[in-house]
């Protein structure tokens, strides 16, 4: 397993947001997390990535217990989330939003001491690497664009580019195709399957329709808790979902 949550608890004042939130994800795998509104899936991902502390249960990723680690040393062991609203750099173009989200950023300290031969090297392969990016994602006709000028869409496409820079080895999406057409949100999650291969996600999502056509395994939370797991045809035909949605 690359992530492995157990018991987690979360509250704000008297309003329970997790309630021993307890699920397991394997490596190379597309993961959903479903559930109404308020029950918890935002929230689960804020603890994940180290946004919100939990009081109570652990995280375990690649083996080693997170829990209570920040934002940026759980980025740098390979765990990266994007958020519901778009986080760019809207006034730089897509190409420096690119190469910002390089890890090579990690090390600009260190490049004081490199010779500058080096880091000229350094900086062309992140080029390279950045505009193959953006070519995968069909947006590298945009690379000199300001990233403010995008469509949403686009701006999407972006953010999951950026999350790719990173190398990181999982990738929590929060509402990865919310606002966008049907076309575009199979295109973006066509783009999520190839990446399978190299990396895990967690996805977060409302548009139930797109994860059942591209997930290996499915979560279903309610009132903070797992209230149901399995395979897509699974999960639709589990009665437990259909009263979770339906009320009964």
């Amino acid at each position: 397993m690359i992530l492995e949550i157990d018991g987690i608890k979360k509250s704000f004042g008297g309003l329970v947001a997790l309630d021993g939130a307890l699920l397991e994800v394997r490596n190379n795998t597309i993961v959903g997390l479903i559930g109404p509104n308020g029950s918890g899936k935002t929230t689960l991902l804020n603890v994940i990535s180290g946004f919100l502390v939990p009081e109570g249960g652990s995280i375990r990723f690649n083996g080693m217990d997170i829990t209570g680690f920040r934002p940026f040393e759980i980025a740098r062991l390979g765990l990266c989330r994007t958020f519901q609203l778009t986080r760019l750099f809207r006034r730089l173009t897509v190409l420096e939003n690119m190469l910002l989200a390089s890890r090579t950023q990690d090390d600009s300290l260190g490049s004081v001491f490199i010779s500058r031969k080096k880091l000229a090297l350094h900086e062309k392969a992140d080029a390279k690497r950045a505009a193959d990016i953006l070519d995968f994602l069909e947006i590298g006709h945009l690379g000199n664009e300001y990233a403010g000028s995008l469509s949403g869409g686009q701006q999407k496409l972006l953010n999951l580019g950026m999350m790719l820079m990173s190398e990181p080895g999982m990738v929590l999406l929060d509402e990865p195709v919310a606002g966008v057409n049907p076309s575009l949100a199979n295109r973006i999650f066509e783009k999520i399957l190839k990446e399978k291969e190299h990396r895990t996600f967690l996805v977060v999502e409302h548009n139930v329709d797109v994860l059942m056509n591209f997930c290996d395994y499915i979560f279903v939370m309610n009132r903070g808790r797992i209230v149901a797991s399995g395979t897509p045809d699974e999960i639709q035909c589990d009665e437990t979902v259909i009263e979770v949605y339906l009320g009964g």
